[in-house]
């Protein structure tokens, strides 16, 4: 009758409310994102949507140090360790909030044993098994199960998202460093130019076609020149103790790197702006976030409404072991337990308002980083073009200033130019190497920014 009585209940409280199904949630959260997406302009998608993102973008440098130094640096990197666990982290809260969803049930036991002064005494055995379980009626369990769900995804997403930000962390230190090499290499041709020049001036001074000047004037670059070498050679041991502290090992500028900047890869297809919201691990992040907050939204309403349990218990008890599962000395009872909020001075209707503002505020976050990724990838293309322009007027640059420079030695070497000319040209000579030299490294930088910023993968 009892039983009868609270089956009637449950069925009147189902009649009255249900929970939230997952695709109705994951429906408002798409509509959410939705809203929150920019407009993408339609040139966009016509003019540089072209062709398929690919990973692998390590290995489009055609570099195997390269992938050995990026893959080292996975395997070695401790905020990427913090990130792994962070993730295991949220997948056992995950689990543990489904835990939830299935009944308790525990073993209970007891025994005693007492007596009289006289000397009589008598045993107490139980055994028992019990059984608890919350109906989940109005999906209060469930969101939060969800919820706990799309957070762990989001970890997921922040660790591959880590994992390709340390890859181009390290591909850029690597390419900082070969390019300081280069730089050194560029400030010791000049050192040399400028050695053979001061031999040069001394021969003439001393056969009287020089003057004082021209002597002073050349040891004065010189002098120069060795300090910029000296902070160039400075500049290159940072770069290779930062790409050391990248790689987990002591950083004592022991690395040794190529001498030359690989040739940039071709650019990556831009792809299409739903792949670039769907791929960006940054992004899928930000979604997942927001479906988090609904679920928490809908978790913190079903908290305001009853909750039931249900409870049954088995189990027997003897004054001896060989007894205590005697049919006749079992016993069961099982019951119901409504628990409907009455008063509690507004807690839960304050816990709906924050989980609200919470989604509100996870939805703005994925608005302003789809707002970034756009801004990446458009930066990343403008960037392209404009440093090829650059290559090639620093191309042509340094080779009229070659030209230029080969002319003026010839000239001062016959009497037909004087030293200062010929220095100042060699500076142009030095200052076009130096800039083409950091303009192709930025030109490798451009493809690993547009790669990241559209989404590809970074294994080799």
């Amino acid at each position: 009758m009892h039983i009868t009585r609270v089956g009637a209940f449950v069925a009147l409280l189902a009649a009255g409310g249900c929970a939230t199904s997952p695709a109705v949630i994951e429906g408002r959260v798409d509509e959410g994102v939705a809203a929150q997406t920019p407009d993408v302009p339609g040139q966009w998608d016509e003019a540089t949507a072209r062709g398929e993102i690919e990973d692998g973008w390590i290995g489009s440098f055609d570099d195997p140090a390269l992938t050995a130094l990026v893959y080292e640096a996975q395997q070695n990197n401790r905020d990427l360790a913090i990130a792994a666990s962070n993730v295991d982290r949220s997948w056992a809260l995950a689990r543990q909030a489904g835990a939830a969803l299935t009944p308790d049930v525990n073993v209970v036991t007891s025994g005693a044993r007492g007596g009289r002064s006289s000397g009589s005494a008598s045993n107490s055995l139980s055994l028992g098994a019990q059984v608890s379980w919350e109906a989940d009626l109005w999906g209060r369990v469930r969101s939060g199960q969800r919820g706990a769900v799309a957070s762990a995804q989001a970890a997921e997403a922040d660790l591959r998202f880590a994992q390709q930000s340390l890859a181009a962390a390290t591909a850029k230190a690597y390419f900082t460093a070969i390019e300081a090499k280069t730089q050194a290499e560029i400030a010791r041709e000049a050192l040399g130019i400028l050695e053979e020049t001061q031999r040069i001036v001394d021969v003439k001074f001393e056969n009287g076609v020089a003057s004082a000047q021209d002597v002073s004037l050349n040891r004065s670059d010189l002098a120069a020149a060795r300090e910029r070498l000296t902070t160039i050679e400075a500049s290159y041991r940072s770069a290779v103790r930062a790409l050391e502290a990248l790689l987990g090992r002591y950083p004592g500028a022991d690395l040794e790197v190529r001498e030359s900047l690989p040739e940039p890869p071709p650019a990556p297809a831009a792809g299409l702006p739903s792949e670039l919201l769907e791929r960006r691990p940054d992004m899928v992040a930000a979604e997942r976030r927001v479906a988090a907050a609904f679920n928490a939204t809908e978790q913190a309403r079903a908290a305001r409404l009853p909750t039931l349990s249900l409870t049954g218990e088995v189990g027997g008890a003897s004054d001896s072991l060989s007894n205590l599962l005697d049919p006749a000395n079992v016993a069961w009872s099982a019951g119901a337990n409504l628990l409907a909020p009455l008063f509690d001075g507004g807690r839960r209707r304050e816990a709906v308002r924050v989980a609200t503002a919470d989604q509100e505020q996870a939805l703005a976050a994925y608005g302003q980083a789809a707002i970034t990724a756009f801004g990446e990838v458009e930066s990343g293309l403008d960037d392209g073009v404009v440093i090829d322009r650059r290559i090639d007027d620093l191309e042509e640059a340094s080779a009229e200033a070659d030209n230029a420079f080969r002319i003026a030695r010839l000239r001062y070497e016959e009497g037909e130019e004087d030293l200062l000319g010929v220095l100042t040209i060699q500076q142009r000579v030095i200052s076009n190497k130096s800039s083409l030299s950091s303009v192709r490294r930025l030109l490798l930088e451009q493809r690993i920014n547009l790669n990241l910023a559209l989404g590809g993968g970074w294994e080799g």
